[in-house]
């Protein structure tokens, strides 16, 4: 990271959040459908990618500084759903995804009914001991210390 000048560097980081969230839906497309905090862990990655996408064109440490933010925040909710995963706090009393009450209420139980279970304090998926939730955790502070690089250099 020593030779990279700022554009490289949130190119870096944005392509970084991209490729996590690219990483999640290939995942969902495999099968492992998301729990209402991978969910939560998803948008700020998101916003980190659009928050590259302005970097870019526009100068300053502003934007850089909430790259490095919108990554933090992915990061310590991954650590929170970590946390849920391993029983050492009470996550959100429901994991499931809402959706609108217009229906019948035989339509909304058929609904429920077919709709996957998605605990949150369960872990679907691990490599090397870690769930995807740490690894998400892992490597959006990573990202985020890249934002921090990148913006002592605009």
């Amino acid at each position: 990271m020593a030779m990279m000048n700022r554009t490289q560097l949130i190119l870096l980081a944005a392509g970084g959040s991209l490729a996590l969230l690219v990483g999640a839906f290939f995942f969902q497309a495999l099968g492992y459908s998301p729990c209402k905090l991978c969910l939560w862990q998803r948008w700020p990655h998101a916003a980190a990618i659009l928050i590259g996408l302005l970097a870019i064109k526009m100068s300053g440490r502003w934007l850089a500084y909430a790259g490095a933010l919108a990554a933090a925040t992915s990061g310590a909710l991954g650590i929170y759903h970590s946390g849920v995963e391993l029983k050492w706090w009470q996550g959100p009393n429901t994991c499931t995804s809402g959706g609108g009450l217009e229906m019948s209420t035989d339509d909304l139980l058929n609904q429920i009914m077919a709709a996957p279970l998605v605990r949150c304090d369960e872990i679907a998926w691990a490599f090397a001991g870690l769930s995807m939730a740490t690894w998400n955790a892992i490597l959006s502070f990573i990202l985020a210390g890249i934002w921090l690089v990148a913006a002592k250099r605009a």
